[in-house]
C-alpha cells in the first residue's frame, strides 16, 4: 500500500466514525424527547452518570455513602 491509499483509507474511516458519532448524538436526542413526559430524564441521567462512576470506585457502597453523608454535612450548595 502507498502512503497515499493509507491516508485515503484512515480518512475515509475518519469520516464514518464522525458521522455515526452524529447519527447517535441524534438518536439520543430523539430518545430523551420521546421519554421527557413520561420520566424525569435529567434524574435518570444523573442516576446514570452515577452509577458509572461507583463502577470505576474500589470500595464498598456502605464507604462511598459514608462519605457522601459526611460531605453532605459540610457542603452547602
Amino acid at each position: 500500500m502507498t502512503e497515499n491509499t493509507v491516508l485515503a483509507e484512515f480518512v475515509e474511516k475518519y469520516i464514518r466514525i464522525e458521522n455515526e458519532q452524529k447519527i447517535l448524538a441524534e438518536d439520543r436526542k430523539i430518545l430523551i424527547a420521546d421519554y421527557k413526559e413520561k420520566l424525569d430524564v435529567k434524574a435518570v441521567q444523573a442516576a446514570m452518570r452515577i452509577v458509572k462512576m461507583k463502577s470505576r470506585l474500589d470500595i464498598s457502597d456502605e464507604e462511598l455513602e459514608n462519605m457522601v453523608s459526611a460531605l453532605e454535612r459540610r457542603v452547602t450548595i
